[in-house]
């Protein structure tokens, strides 16, 4: 049989394991980036290696998550950011250059290449046939230096794309449609392989949204192949010489194969609050409005923009709407200024935001209290927005500017004008000197690596104990996020100073959540974790798992995980546990003693694991997926206190020693 894009990109940079779906395999990495939310973790970690340099072809260090200035702390780590780029030989991209995604699509993406990036949505590679994928800033550190990227060889569904989207309906209702037939658990170790007639009339942008919410599937990445529109696309910014095909065989084999009929889809929505939650726009006419949204690195390309301006036009936004535009590079923004689009959007009523994530973090454009937000983003966890009881819907861009016009959900078939389809330019104006290269750094043996007072004591860390003896210090239900476990939007502020941001670690479920198990942490109890099922969605930031080993959490004992979070969990020191029967979920209860004996020496000799309800007199069986190598991490402590111990220096140092 012949093989599959997946199975091409991943065999042609194996470096351990063989092709065998659910067995592990480590690749060699090619490309990373970062975003400012992640990377001052990822470099400091990236020090404490204490590596001679860079390993990979190419690292980006982009700022664009926390832009808004208030108080020094976003400022002094973009400072610090700029300081080990040039140290180190880091590309960095600065504030107001673009969203990661998007400028590195625009700048850096080639065909055939691997790329880990420390955000989850960094599958948006896979529009332009990269091997894309999201991560923890530790394994992303680790890539940097040299190591292999270890995942779970994956399963490869096959997604045929047949016929051609009509008119007002966009990429973001395929997407949104794939996550109608998928959900948003049950995903994990899959990649998605788009192919098919209908995947050739979509462009770069249009694949890269696809690609981008193949994220909130909980799949490991997404994949398009590289045809005439990539080679297109790539010579419309001047990298035509970065082209290859990439196809899959005629006779390739998949584990899975649907089809969707691109002619049939309808505009669609994802309700509150779960980008699963999909129902037809149509289903949803006449809601009221507030505020209307539209960028993120879902839907903030030139294409995207200059539609959106092409409805907008001569209209102007309801007097009830707050009309947000946020471009998704600095590249799309000159564009559609030079082109006028900009002025058709400003005078729709558009307040234009700076190119960076903004409003889709929740740290800037907050809707009001209970308010309606139509948003072109691709997550709307409850309190995402920064407003926690906000009603968030994701729509397509076609959708956000009917609801802008009208002032309520509407369906924008009905628009009284012809859809307007926009050809993409076959050649952009491309300007780089908002990057600056390590060409650019005349003496970089010399940078002295600024770390202002919002880098705060970096936490210390033990071997796993060989008992865990603890309380369960919160139970959560299902579809834990990122988000609830460590907040993001103005509390990501913190994200230097893990002592301080761990205060408000579960802060929008249980604000007593930091205290308690603080408390339990210093009277030497282990704290444990209760969660329901697809426990940890959503972000790669790894403070999700920093943050709970900094309280003292040994153990996560949940339904299931989400794949990015379970490798942060260990990375960290955390023992990510499953239950063997669902039905044991409800015998646990929230203040309950817990113990596992002997946890280290079963894990490490293989044998089975048994929790003890010591409060209920009940025991538990309990199961995990870690591999040998896994197994080895978290019994040192967390990957940083193992490679020390491996360097031959103590196990009792701080694994975040600077």
């Amino acid at each position: 049989m012949g093989k599959s894009i997946v199975r091409k990109l991943i065999e042609s940079h194996r470096v351990e394991g063989q092709w065998n779906p659910g067995s592990e395999i480590a690749i060699r990495i090619d490309q990373t980036l970062t975003q400012d939310a992640t990377g001052t973790m990822t470099y400091l970690q990236f020090e404490a290696m204490g590596l001679p340099g860079l390993a990979t072809e190419l690292s980006v260090s982009y700022i664009d998550h926390n832009m808004i200035q208030i108080g020094f702390e976003n400022a002094d780590d973009h400072k610090y950011l700029r300081s080990i780029a040039a140290k180190c030989g880091i590309v960095l991209s600065r504030a107001g250059n673009g969203i990661c995604h998007q400028a590195h699509l625009e700048r850096f993406g080639k065909p055939g290449k691997t790329l880990l990036g420390a955000d989850s949505h960094t599958p948006t590679g896979g529009g332009i046939g990269m091997l894309a994928i999201g991560a923890g800033g530790l394994d992303v550190a680790m890539a940097m230096g040299g190591a292999p990227f270890y995942l779970t060889c994956p399963t490869v569904v096959k997604i045929e794309l047949t016929g051609r989207l009509k008119p007002w309906v966009s990429a973001k209702d395929v997407i949104l449609e794939v996550l109608r037939q998928f959900g948003t658990k049950g995903n994990v170790n899959v990649v998605f392989e788009y192919a098919g007639k209908g995947a050739l009339t979509l462009t770069v942008p249009e694949r890269a949204t696809i690609a981008n919410m193949g994220a909130e599937c909980g799949v490991t990445t997404s994949v398009f192949p590289s045809d005439e529109h990539t080679k297109a696309f790539l010579e419309a910014q001047g990298r035509g010489q970065d082209w290859t095909e990439i196809a899959a065989d005629p006779d390739a084999e998949y584990d899975k194969t649907m089809t969707i009929r691109l002619a049939d889809l309808v505009p669609l929505a994802a309700t509150p609050h779960s980008p699963g939650n999909i129902a037809t726009v149509e289903s949803l006419l006449g809601i009221a409005v507030d505020q209307v949204c539209i960028g993120s690195c879902a839907n903030s390309s030139y294409q995207d923009l200059v539609t959106v301006a092409k409805i907008l036009k001569g209209n102007v936004a309801a007097p009830n709407v707050s009309l947000i535009v946020a471009p998704g590079s600095r590249q799309v923004l000159q564009a559609i200024a030079r082109e006028g689009y900009l002025d058709d959007l400003i005078a729709a009523g558009a307040r234009v935001d700076e190119c960076a994530c903004g409003f889709c973090i929740g740290n800037s454009r907050a809707p009001s209290s209970k308010g309606v937000s139509l948003r072109t983003s691709n997550r709307n966890f409850e309190g995402r927005s920064g407003t926690k009881d906000a009603q968030v819907y994701l729509v397509s861009r076609e959708t956000a500017a009917a609801a802008a016009i009208a002032g309520r959900i509407s369906d924008p078939r009905t628009l009284p004008m012809k859809y307007p389809h926009v050809r993409m330019p076959k050649q952009f104006a491309t300007d780089d000197r908002m990057f600056i290269f390590p060409k650019d750094i005349p003496d970089p043996a010399n940078v002295k690596i600024c770390r202002g007072p919002n880098i705060g004591a970096l936490p210390t860390n033990d071997p796993f104990p060989a008992t865990v003896k603890g309380v369960v210090s919160i139970k959560v239900g299902d579809k834990i996020t990122t988000d609830h476990i460590i907040p993001a939007g103005a509390r990501m502020k913190h994200r230097s100073n893990i002592p301080k941001y761990s205060e408000f670690v579960f802060e929008t479920m249980d604000a007593g959540f930091a205290a308690r198990a603080a408390q339990a942490r210093d009277s030497g109890k282990h704290n444990v974790i209760v969660g329901g099922a697809g426990y940890g969605e959503g972000s790669s930031r790894e403070h999700a798992a920093i943050c709970p080993t900094f309280l003292g959490v040994k153990v996560v004992l949940a339904k299931s995980f989400q794949r990015i979070h379970t490798d942060n969990l260990i990375n960290f020191g955390i023992l990510p546990l499953v239950f063997k029967s669902e039905k044991d979920y409800d015998r646990i209860a929230q203040g309950d003693e817990l113990e596992i004996p002997d946890a280290a020496r079963a894990l490490k000799e293989g044998k089975s694991l048994l929790v003890k309800n010591l409060s209920q007199n009940a025991t538990i069986e309990v199961k995990h997926g870690l591999t040998d190598r896994q197994k080895e991490i978290l019994l040192a402590g967390g990957a940083l206190l193992l490679r020390k111990q491996k360097a031959g220096k103590s196990a009792g140092i701080s694994c975040f020693e600077i």
